[in-house]
């Protein structure tokens, strides 16, 4: 079950796969600057853009 809009805040810490590793499955981790998805969940995960700029749907949250 990947994690709701409602979990997600900025500054948290998550595990999150970029749209070029969709078929790999390879996680990156990265601290939430900006939440993307409007939609409260996502069956692929809800998007969103980190400190380094890099964007992806969450799998995990790793850090509160």
């Amino acid at each position: 079950m990947k994690p709701e809009r409602k979990d997600i805040k900025p500054g948290m810490l998550v595990a999150f796969i970029q749209k070029h590793h969709q078929r790999s499955g390879e996680i990156t981790e990265g601290v939430v600057k900006s939440i993307l998805t409007s939609a409260p969940s996502h069956p692929h995960g809800i998007k969103i853009m980190t400190d380094e700029k890099k964007v992806g749907r969450v799998v995990e949250i790793l850090e509160g």
